[in-house]
Parts: structure tokens; sequence; C-alpha cells
């Protein structure tokens, strides 16, 4: 059986909306903070409590690199005690099916290293 790679057109355009993408969705935090999002966690300090591993400091960087982006909105309550909440934006209901698309993806990718590693070792 041959072996095939997706070919995409290798216009400068294509590239740099590669790297648009990767910059935007990169680092550590971004994507399972989105995930955290997208899955009920409004606040901070619950978005914070549902990632292991993840500090205030780089929480609040994140979550404002996702705003800049469209991706969330932070909103401050108007009640008097300045409750903040996150959500995800219409717009980031794509980027939700990209980061289901990439964990699909990396549950197959390690059952294929587990399934190689089993079979080196035979």
């Amino acid at each position: 059986m041959e072996k095939k790679c997706v070919k995409i057109l290798h216009l400068e355009d294509n590239i740099k909306a590669l790297q648009d993408t990767i910059y935007v969705i990169g680092g550590k935090w971004k994507m399972p903070i989105i995930h955290s999002v997208c899955n009920g966690n409004k606040r901070f300090s619950d978005i914070q409590r549902s990632i292991p591993g993840l500090t205030q400091r780089m929480l609040s960087r994140n979550l404002k690199e996702l705003e800049d982006n469209k991706l969330i909105t932070r909103t401050v309550s108007e009640d008097g005690f300045g409750m903040v909440e996150y959500e995800f934006t219409e717009y980031a209901t794509q980027y939700g099916i990209l980061i289901n698309e990439m964990i699909e993806w990396g549950k197959s990718h390690k059952k294929m290293i587990i399934n190689n590693k089993s079979s080196n070792h035979a």
C-alpha cells in the first residue's frame, strides 16, 4: 500500500493561515481552557480547578489571549459583587470542532504508539 500525505497547496497564504491557527491555539493551556469553558466552567476558579497544573498567572494570561482572539467573552456582573464569568463565543464553536477532532486524533495516536511499542517488545 502506497503511503500518501494530505496535500495542501503550498501557497504563502496557506502557510500564513496555518501559522496563525497554531499561534491562536498553541501552547499548553489554551485548548484545555476553551474545552473547560465549553463544558460549563464559567468562573475563574472553576476553570482553574478543572485543569490540573494550571496556575492563576497562566490562566489569566491565556484567558486574555482567548478573549483578544474572540474565542471567549469576559462578563463582570453588575450586581455589586463584581463576579466575573467567561463564556465561549459563537465563533468559538468552530474551535470546539477542531478541539474534538484533535482529541480523537490524540486518542488514536496514543493507541498506535502503545501498540507499536508492544509489538516491538514482543
